[in-house]
Formats: structure tokens, C-alpha cells, sequence
């Protein structure tokens, strides 16, 4: 199983011409998605792999609408043709309506998902070589042109299984050969893809001189690079790899991290080839680079040159599909072993924004998040790897909630430990509209408050004023308002309330699990005159009971993660398999025949999921398969709240009673 994107940088020659190919291998597994978001902002093109047993499944239409939201031209590649043949004995004229019946799914997905100018131009077709088919297990592959040329028909393919010549099929139609003509011939190279790719990835001044030279990937240009990944060499230190999209990058470069606010040095530039890099002088627009030297950089850094300091826009942040579900809390069995492990930790996260490592102050024990229990248990693994087998004691894994309200409160007043600072605050649980805004990253923190404004205006209703004055957006998907007029010392303590409300909504008081889809407004505050009685230690407090208050007197509840399923087995075992499902709180959306098997698609919760595969498994004889994916999250069922809410609170070593409005109300 791929748990990493790997680079390798080819030459390939087509129809007499060279070409430079630079090929990112990433994850399939819905656990590793943060792979794909990653790699996407630096390719142009994207080879959707699909098996042809089991057609498109969850995992192909997440990949596909997560390259088409970065304008990526999708190509298709059908493998594993050899369990057709071998597994279910399909006659070549089946095996065509198989591939048929696969390009049907995946074009109505590209109708779905992509922008109206690509819609058509997009969708695969068969016969212009833009669909590949084949087994990588037997390193052969074909197109509809190449089989034409060479003479191939199905059912020659069916032979080559049936009498055992399967490596002559290699020979004469080599895989490679197949993917990367159909690459070469159908990806847009750079200079077409970086036109109608940058206004999307890029909201900066097009007609400036860096928006030009990146819409025309001109290796003259300012340098510009996104980083989509980095690595922890145990020799070299961290290597930054990222996409040149204007410029070239070069061995000595002075350039500027945008997001970090910080100079730096190239200290070497190379290609990939797989996990090695070969060192050269430089690497010129539209290709991808492997950067030492630059410590400070993180996916989805941009970095200019040093000219751009202060100028340059960064590029859109990169936006996960699902965010952490699962946690574990891990310490290392001798306690000596603890900085090596402290240290490991540190560098996974760098290299995987996706893995969350948290210290919990009050407990002292280290905490890890993922996207599901398989993440968590590579991260194991990983760990293992890199610290020579350390030793560690891990918890049992558990799921992560949200708590959010289901009405409107307040006003309700905080007062600071001092006495002389009071601020009232109103809660509001946002609207499905917002929220949709907010999960797709089209609102954000640092956007341009205009663009904010206007987009809440016109997509979610919002008031004028209130959409003006939205003061935060925090990574929970929280709003901070202030809609008061003419406050004395307002602006002074802008900041400290602003870390306030990011403070409070990291822990929510049902239990102490983030805050999710709230509005906080800030409708009045008496600030008193005197820097000395208004810092963090009396307003942070002060905004913290507010709030508090308002959300235990607003119908508070607990969020949990939902996974979509999907899954295909024989319809003598679909009784089993729909049984599995529903018995642990399960809803079934939809069930069909797909050729010889039945499809069902529906929604289990993550808490369910523990020990899900071994029950399918059982349930099926082993004939079903499946994929799993993050919807979102929803509100618990009420006969289960409280119970969960305990049980979690126990778990934290919190006081047994869940507190009330009143605990954090003014003596």
C-alpha cells in the first residue's frame, strides 16, 4: 500500500521528441488524501487509477474532485484487466462493456465536479488514446490507438491469460510505453496549463510582472515556488519540494518565504528519481524541485525571490478534504526515550500536515491525531522506522468530537479577574450555507475582508455590517464578530481578544473537545482606560466566561465524525453486508445492481468503524470490498450524549459534573 507521494522526474521520448515527465506517485487510501491535496497544486495532469473489477469507487470520485477543484486535466487508466479474465471469466466483447461502463462513470463525474469551460473538453474518450487499460502486476498496458497499430484485439489478450504468454504481452505492449504517450500526447504541457491554472491557484495582480511571467511560466521571471512537501533526510536535513511556476531555482538563491515572514538560502537544488535526488545547477519554470537549506518552509509555502519580499501574494491555501477523526494518546515505555520521541514526532508532523501532535499540559501525555485508525497505525509504523524501534505505549484508538449549539443566546456579560473590564457576548450556530462556505475555504482567516464580505453577502445572506466586521475565522470553522459602534480602547485590545476567542474554542466546556460552526458576536465592552488593567490576563478570561456562558445556554451538543461507505460483494451475501452496516447506527442511501455484483452506498459513524473490516469480512465470506471516506460530522443521537460525554470526560480526568451556565457567570 503507496502511504507516501514519492517524485521521479523521466525522459520520455514520443514520435521523435524528448520530453521531461515529472510523475508524483500518491496515496489511494482515504486515510492519505493529505498526500493528494498536496501533490495537486504542482501537476498539470492526473492519471485516475481505477481497478476494473471493482469500477469507480469512493476513492476515485474524492481524487478526481480534488483534482478538478485545482483545474487538473484528468486521464483514466483501468487495471487489474487480469482479474476479468481470470476471477470472473469475461468474454472479450464483456470485457469491453466493462471498460465501457467504467468511462461511463467517470465522465459523469467530470460532468458533476468540473468547471463549465472543462466539462467537455475533459471527458475521456476511448478512442483518441485518453483511457489506458492493463495490469501493472504483468507490466502491460495498451490504448485504443496503440492496439490499433499494433494489431491487438481483446481477444488476444484473453488468449495470452488462457495459454500462459502473458510476458510476451509485456514485450510487445510494455506499460510504460502506454501511460506516458498517453501522458505526453493529452496533459497540457506548463506553458498551456499554468494560463487557465494560475488565476485559480493565485489571487495576486495578473497583469504585474510576477502574474505575468507565472501565467506564461517564464523561466526569466521572478522565482516562484510552491512547496507541496517536506521531508526529513536523515544526512541532508529537511528538503523542501515544490513546483517552479515562474523563474529558476538555483544553488545560492537568495529568496523569502511568504508565509514564514523569513529569508532564506537554497542551499541545493535537484530532481527526483524516486527516493534519490540527483544534484544540478538549477531547475527552470514548470518543473519540480527538491530544495535544501530552506528549514522553515511547510507545505503550501510559497517562496519568491528575494525582489518580492513584501509584495507577493501567496498562493491559495491548500484545503484538506477531511480533517483528523482519530486520536491516541502514546508516551515512550522508558522515560529516557522521550526527547528521541518527542523529536520524531515533531519532524512526522512537518512532513504530514495531517498528523496532529498535541502535548496535553494538564495530563502530560503526548496525543496524536489522524484521518482514520490506518493513518495512526502507519504513523506507528513510521515512528518505529525512524527512531531504530523505540519502545512506546499507545492507547486504544479514539474518536475525536466537535462541540457545537443548536440555538441562539445572549447577550451574556463577562467580567475580568480584576473587575474593571467587561465584555458581553451573543452565540449563534452558523447556518448550513455559511458552513458550506467555510468547509470549502471559501472564507477564511486573512482573506481580503471585501472579497469575505461580499461572497457572505451574496452566497449566505449575511448583514452587510456583520460581514464587514468579521474579526476571526479560526481552523474549526468558528466566527468571531464584533458589531459594536464607538468603543473607547476597542481597537487596543483587537488582538488579545481575537487570541481570546481562538483560545475558548480550542476547548469547549462539554468536555474539552473543540468548538465547531459557532458565531460569536461581540455586541458591547466597558475597557478600562489603563493599559495596566487591560492585558491578556484580564480580557482573555473576561471573553472566555462570556462565551462559555452563552454556549451552555444554547442547546449545547456533541459532533461526531460520519464516514461515507461504499461497498460491492455477490447478492447472495448483500443481506450480510447491509445487516453489518445498520447494526452499528448505519444508514443505507442507496442500493443497485452494478453488473454481477449489488452496490450499496451509505453512512456510518466513525465510532462504529473499529473492527469493521474483521465483521464485513465475516459477514461476506470475504466477497465484499469496500471504501471509506469522511463526510463531516454530525450531531450525536440524544439517548447517547451524555453517556459519550462522561465517558470522554473521564477519559480527560475532568470533574465528573458538566458544568453550567451559572460556573461561569460574574460573583
Amino acid at each position: 500500500m503507496t502511504v507516501k507521494a514519492a517524485n521521479v522526474s523521466l525522459y520520455h521520448e514520443w514520435q521523435g521528441k524528448p520530453y521531461v515527465i515529472n510523475l508524483v506517485d500518491t496515496p489511494g487510501h482515504v486515510d492519505f488524501t493529505g498526500h493528494v491535496t498536496r501533490s495537486l497544486r504542482v501537476m498539470d495532469g492526473g492519471l485516475v487509477v481505477c481497478d476494473a473489477v471493482e469500477g469507480v469507487m469512493t476513492q476515485t470520485e474524492t481524487v478526481l474532485r480534488q483534482g478538478l477543484e485545482e483545474r487538473i486535466r484528468p486521464l483514466l487508466f483501468i487495471n487489474k484487466v487480469d482479474r476479468l479474465i481470470k476471477e470472473l471469466k469475461l468474454s472479450p466483447n464483456e470485457i469491453q462493456q466493462r471498460f465501457i461502463e467504467i468511462v461511463k462513470d467517470f465522465n459523469s463525474l467530470i460532468e458533476l465536479y468540473a468547471e463549465p469551460e472543462f466539462k467537455k473538453v475533459w471527458k475521456v474518450d476511448f478512442a483518441k488514446g485518453q483511457v489506458a487499460f492493463g495490469s501493472a502486476l504483468h507490466k502491460w498496458g495498451l490504448t485504443v490507438p496503440i492496439a490499433q497499430r499494433k494489431g491487438f484485439k481483446f481477444s488476444n489478450i484473453v488468449d495470452a491469460y488462457e495459454k500462459g504468454y502473458v510476458e510476451e504481452l509485456a514485450k510487445e505492449a510494455p506499460l510504460y510505453e502506454a501511460i506516458l504517450d498517453m501522458i505526453v500526447e493529452h496533459v497540457p504541457n506548463p506553458l498551456e496549463a499554468q494560463k487557465y491554472r494560475i488565476p485559480k491557484l493565485w489571487k495576486g495582480d495578473l497583469e504585474s510582472e510576477v502574474g505575468k511571467a507565472m501565467l506564461n511560466c517564464d523561466d526569466k521571471g521572478p522565482t516562484v515556488i510552491c512547496v507541496s512537501k517536506v521531508i526529513s533526510d536523515p544526512h541532508a536535513g529537511l528538503v523542501a519540494t515544490g513546483r517552479v511556476f515562474s523563474g529558476t531555482a538555483y544553488t545560492g538563491e537568495d529568496v523569502y518565504l511568504v508565509m514564514a515572514r523569513d529569508d532564506g538560502k537554497i542551499q541545493q537544488v535537484g530532481l527526483y528519481m524516486g527516493p534519490y535526488r540527483e544534484v544540478c545547477d538549477s531547475v527552470v519554470a514548470g518543473n519540480i524541485v527538491a530544495m535544501l537549506g530552506l528549514d522553515r518552509a511547510r507545505a503550501g509555502e510559497t517562496i519568491v525571490d528575494k525582489v518580492l519580499k513584501g509584495v507577493m501574494v501567496p498562493f491559495e491555501r491548500l484545503r484538506y478534504i477531511s480533517e483528523p477523526v482519530v486520536t491516541m494518546a502514546i508516551e515512550p515505555k522508558h522515560t529516557s526515550d522521550l526527547p528521541k520521541l518527542v523529536d520524531a514526532l515533531r519532524r512526522m508532523a512537518i512532513e504530514d500536515p495531517t498528523l496532529y501532535v498535541k502535548i496535553n499540559e494538564e495530563t502530560g501525555e503526548y496525543l496524536i491525531a489522524g484521518m482514520g485508525q490506518l493513518h495512526l497505525e502507519i504513523a506507528l509504523w513510521d515512528l518505529q522506522q525512524r527512531t531504530g524501534g523505540l519502545e512506546v505505549v499507545t492507547s486504544p484508538p479514539i474518536v475525536v468530537y466537535r462541540e457545537t449549539i443548536r440555538k441562539s443566546a445572549g447577550p451574556f456579560e463577562g467580567k475580568s479577574p480584576n473587575k474593571h473590564n467587561r465584555v458581553y457576548i451573543k452565540v449563534e450556530p452558523l447556518d448550513s450555507a455559511t458552513m458550506e462556505l467555510l468547509e470549502r475555504s471559501e472564507i477564511y482567516d486573512g482573506q481580503d475582508w471585501r472579497v469575505r464580505a461580499k461572497i457572505l453577502r451574496e452566497k449566505a445572506g449575511w448583514d452587510a455590517d456583520e460581514a464587514r466586521n468579521i474579526w476571526s475565522i479560526d481552523e474549526h470553522l468558528n466566527i468571531f464578530v464584533d458589531v459594536t459602534k464607538g468603543l473607547q480602547h476597542l481597537r487596543e485590545v483587537k488582538d488579545t481578544l481575537i487570541s481570546g476567542f481562538h483560545w475558548t474554542m480550542a476547548e469547549g466546556p462539554l468536555c474539552h473537545e473543540p468548538v465547531r460552526g459557532v458565531k460569536v458576536v461581540l455586541v458591547d465592552a466597558q475597557i478600562h482606560e489603563d493599559p495596566a488593567h487591560r492585558g491578556p490576563a484580564q480580557m482573555m478570561p473576561a471573553l472566555k466566561d462570556a462565551i462559555m456562558c452563552g454556549f451552555l445556554s444554547a442547546k449545547p451538543t456533541l459532533l461526531e465524525p460520519i464516514m461515507k461507505i461504499e461497498a460491492k460483494c455477490p447478492p447472495d451475501y448483500i443481506s450480510g453486508l447491509t445487516r453489518v452496516i445498520v447494526t452499528r447506527r448505519g444508514k443505507i442511501l442507496n442500493l443497485e445492481s452494478a453488473g454481477m455484483l449489488m452496490s450499496v452506498k451509505g453512512e456510518i459513524p466513525v465510532a462504529e468503524t473499529f473492527d469493521l473490516a474483521n465483521e464485513i469480512r465475516s459477514a461476506t465470506a470475504g466477497r465484499a470490498f469496500w471504501a471509506l471516506e469522511v463526510r463531516g460530522w454530525e450531531p450525536i443521537p440524544e439517548s447517547l450524549l451524555v453517556p459519550t460525554i462522561m465517558k470522554v470526560r473521564e477519559r480527560k480526568g475532568l470533574p465528573k459534573e458538566i458544568p453550567k451556565p451559572e460556573d461561569f457567570m460574574p460573583k
